[in-house]
């Protein structure tokens, strides 16, 4: 199972912010969450959490893309993953489960009332 753990990167210059890191666990590998900006650039300076704009929805586009596949990648679904659970985050840390993230994602289909087929459907739309 993976665990993806969001962390702030400490400043180096006076004034700067301090940019969000997300990093995919699974067992023993770690890696960097992509922004996967080839899907949906909603934020090409990176991720962020903790509110509903455009760095949180690109971390949302991430994690559904990254836990359930790219056909799931289409914004009825990871919109509403923003909210359910990217929105609520803490601003300086914390640890999302996969098993999270696709609950939020079987929830948000069927709020939107879309099957697994018309997302793929909707992927290819956009490509």
């Amino acid at each position: 199972m993976k665990t993806y753990v969001g962390m702030r990167a400490q400043p180096t210059q006076p004034g700067e912010l301090a940019e969000l890191r997300v990093v995919v666990k699974r067992g023993a590998d770690t890696w960097a969450l992509p922004l996967r900006l080839d899907i949906r650039n909603h934020s090409p300076t990176g991720f962020e959490a903790g509110y509903g704009g455009s760095g949180p929805a690109q971390l949302a586009l991430a994690l559904v893309a990254d836990c359930c596949g790219v056909a799931l990648a289409v914004a009825p679904i990871y919109q509403r993953v923003k909210k359910r659970i990217v929105a609520r985050l803490p601003h300086d840390g914390w640890t999302i489960e996969e098993s999270q993230v696709k609950e939020a994602v079987a929830e948000a289909m069927a709020e939107a009332g879309i099957s697994s087929q018309e997302a793929g459907d909707r992927r290819q739309e956009t490509e």
